[in-house]
């Protein structure tokens, strides 16, 4: 699975600070609000068991869960804060960055334009995205979902860097998020090399208005969030007041938690600047499950993992990457500033799980496999001797 790189390195910067011990009591404290559930029992608690450990050995606020079986959504509910300062608890109702997953909700509107014959995924991007500069080779949609594309990231994995910490905002973000960089070189070329680009997907949400006529944000309500009953989701406006918007968190080197890194996310919003719920999250998986967004094969060529000329191994398809650990899943991880997101698929037994934090820096997708495993019956694997 590829996660998102680029925030390991980040400056630190004084901030009034929780002591560990306070947030682990909060954490674990036992005000959690869930929907009626159809998980079994025995699950339930096995699930609840690894979020504890997860709260315990990570210190972080608080943590959405949402879990599907069959096909249909089973159960959601919030462990630890969605606000240590007043004390709000997490639900599965609660709104965090979802960052680079992200990308899943665009690839997939993206396979709509193509199931309706308005995108080419092969044509030059220039076709529907005219804005964006004519580079030394020809850079196909495909490409760019599958991060071949030879686009860069970000420059840097730094608060000083003015993409990662971003504090300008755009009420055009897909022309203000382009020029971050439009005119820098390629990477690689074209479809030789695996290089992980959330600034790619901007250009895919361009690529999408060309081809739809309508505005990025505008095609994802209507023809993804809408038809999924994903009621909740909604951009990243840091100037809207949103209810139920989790405040963001991270760690210092000594451990202590504290409020994250400032962001402004509207220039990234196709690749990392959405807010969703895990009920929401949830809801997509169903969807995707039950052909509602995209037919099956659609869906089907979606996960399957494109193949880099350079001939090095790829696990990613478009705007979905394959699940390792042995689950058949497919999925992504996000992580920026104050958020740690995955969400999971397994087709066949037409399972999902959700996992969305409110702290940067810890292992979501990690969370994420060891509950669909408690899902699957895959027995964990057990220590070396």
């Amino acid at each position: 699975m590829v996660l998102d790189p680029g925030f390991g390195c980040r400056r630190r910067r004084p901030s009034s600070m929780i002591p560990i011990l306070v947030l682990v009591l909060f954490a674990t404290a036992p005000w959690l609000y869930s929907q009626e559930t159809k998980l079994s029992e025995e699950k339930r608690q096995q699930i609840e068991n690894a979020v504890s450990s997860f709260l315990t050995s990570t210190h972080v606020p608080g943590v959405s869960v949402a879990i599907v079986e069959n096909g249909q959504y089973e159960w959601g509910t919030g462990f630890g804060f969605a606000d240590l300062e007043d004390h709000a608890p997490a639900s599965e109702h609660t709104l965090f960055r979802l960052a680079s997953i992200s990308k899943s909700l665009t690839a997939t509107a993206a396979m709509q334009l193509w199931e309706r014959g308005q995108l080419d995924l092969d044509a030059p991007v220039q076709k529907y995205c005219p804005s964006f500069p004519q580079k030394p080779w020809p850079i196909t949609t495909r490409e760019v979902l599958g991060h071949l594309a030879g686009i860069r990231h970000y420059k840097s994995g730094s608060q000083d860097d003015p993409e990662v910490g971003n504090t300008k905002h755009f009420d055009n973000p897909i022309q203000g998020g382009l020029k971050f960089f439009e005119n820098d070189p390629l990477v690689s070329e074209p479809g030789t090399q695996f290089h992980y680009s959330t600034q790619g997907f901007t250009v895919v949400g361009c690529v999408m208005e060309g081809a739809s006529g309508a505005k990025y944000t505008d095609f994802m309500r209507q023809n993804v969030f809408a038809p999924a009953g994903m009621e909740h989701t909604q951009v990243d406006d840091r100037f809207a007041i949103i209810p139920y918007r989790t405040r963001f968190y991270d760690k210092t080197d000594s451990g202590a938690v504290r409020n994250a890194d400032f962001l402004d996310s509207s220039y990234k919003i196709p690749g990392g600047g959405w807010l969703s719920s895990a009920e929401d999250m949830a809801r997509f998986e169903v969807a995707i499950l039950n052909d509602k967004l995209v037919r099956r094969a659609t869906r089907d060529r979606m996960w399957t993992p494109l193949k880099p000329s350079d001939g090095t191994k790829d696990s990613y398809g478009l705007g979905w990457g394959a699940i390792e650990d042995g689950l058949a899943a497919v999925g992504h991880s996000g992580g920026q500033q104050g958020t740690s997101t995955a969400f999971l698929v397994a087709p066949v037994p037409r399972a999902g799980v959700v996992v969305l934090t409110n702290m940067e820096g810890v292992g979501a997708m990690d969370l994420g496999k060891e509950i669909l495993k408690v899902l699957l019956g895959v027995a964990p694997k057990k220590p070396a001797p």
